[in-house]
């Protein structure tokens, strides 16, 4: 009795983590994944990637289609800017070469449903 609780324990507390994103991604980029989870399957896949500007982490979601833009979005998930994608390709142009300067380009999520 004392195991079989002790594992229930551990499948309630671990089956409610996103297992497909990485380890320390803050709430809100998380809450970002889920609401893009609840809309249909982006063709591209939709991603999520971690970059390092400015000795601060930043997170980059590519446009996904034709006339979209990508969002770039500080820890705190305050908008910094879209930086390319929309009908120019250019994003907003409040930040044209920001992309050249992302560092250290990491996975967080990519959206495998079909």
């Amino acid at each position: 009795m004392r195991y079989s609780t002790i594992l229930f324990l551990l499948l309630v507390f671990t089956g409610c983590q996103d297992n497909d994103i990485a380890k320390g991604t803050p709430d809100c980029i998380m809450e970002i994944i889920k609401s893009i989870k609840k809309e249909g399957v982006r063709n591209p896949p939709a991603k999520v990637f971690k970059y390092t500007y400015e000795g601060k982490a930043v997170y980059y979601v590519p446009p996904y289609c034709c006339d979209a833009t990508g969002d770039l979005w500080d820890d705190q998930c305050n908008l910094i800017c879209h930086p390319d994608g929309g009908i120019s390709g250019g994003g907003d142009g409040r930040c044209p070469d920001i992309l050249s300067k992302l560092l250290n380009r990491e996975l967080v999520w990519e959206d495998d449903r079909k």
